[in-house]
């Protein structure tokens, strides 16, 4: 039947019909309590994933900040060869400032001057920092700019340099008498 007009009266549903519209709204309910059961689930993994990716990257961070700490601030050893100005390895001596000075000789910019015996100028000598080459030898890579944050020693044992932050052994007077203005 299609059609019912106003007088009509609906009939009660049956007990099967009942049981099978009670059976439909627990269904329905048991699936809108898994779906936000699912939904709070999803967000505690997404939440625990966001903390765990967020501690991943502090962990990843500190670690390279250690890291590099560690590299600058251990100093590298490096050992010093003596080379003469036509970058043949000559003896430790001739770049020790102590034995120049007692042989007539003196330090200027990282150069070491012995005088030539005759009277005929002066020998000069100077630091190569990393390279190798045994006494007569043109010495082998290095360079001669002197490392800024190394342990430098000669292959005698000599320390040349001491690594650090830039701090210098030196007291605070500039060499100066201390006094200051004119004459």
């Amino acid at each position: 039947m299609r059609f019912q007009d106003s007088s009509t009266q609906a009939r009660q549903p049956s007990l099967a019909e009942q049981r099978a519209r009670q059976q439909a709204l627990a269904e329905q309910e048991r699936q809108e309590a898994l779906a936000a059961e699912a939904a709070r689930a999803a967000e505690k993994k997404s939440s625990t994933k966001k903390k765990l990716l967020i501690g991943t990257g502090v962990t990843v961070g500190l670690v390279g900040l250690v890291a590099t700490f560690y590299t600058v601030a251990k100093p590298e050893n490096v050992t010093a060869v003596c080379t003469t100005k036509d970058e043949i390895v000559d003896n430790d001596q001739n770049c020790d400032e102590n034995y120049v000075r007692s042989h007539g000789g003196h330090v200027s910019g990282g150069f070491f001057f012995i005088p030539i015996g005759g009277g005929g100028g002066y020998n000069s000598y100077r630091y190569n920092y990393g390279g190798t080459g045994t006494i007569g030898q043109r010495v082998s890579g290095g360079s001669y700019t002197a490392p800024s944050n190394a342990n430098v020693s000669t292959k005698s044992g000599k320390t040349v340099q001491r690594g650090g932050f830039g701090i210098s052994g030196k007291s605070g007077t500039s060499g100066g008498t201390g006094k200051s203005g004119g004459s």
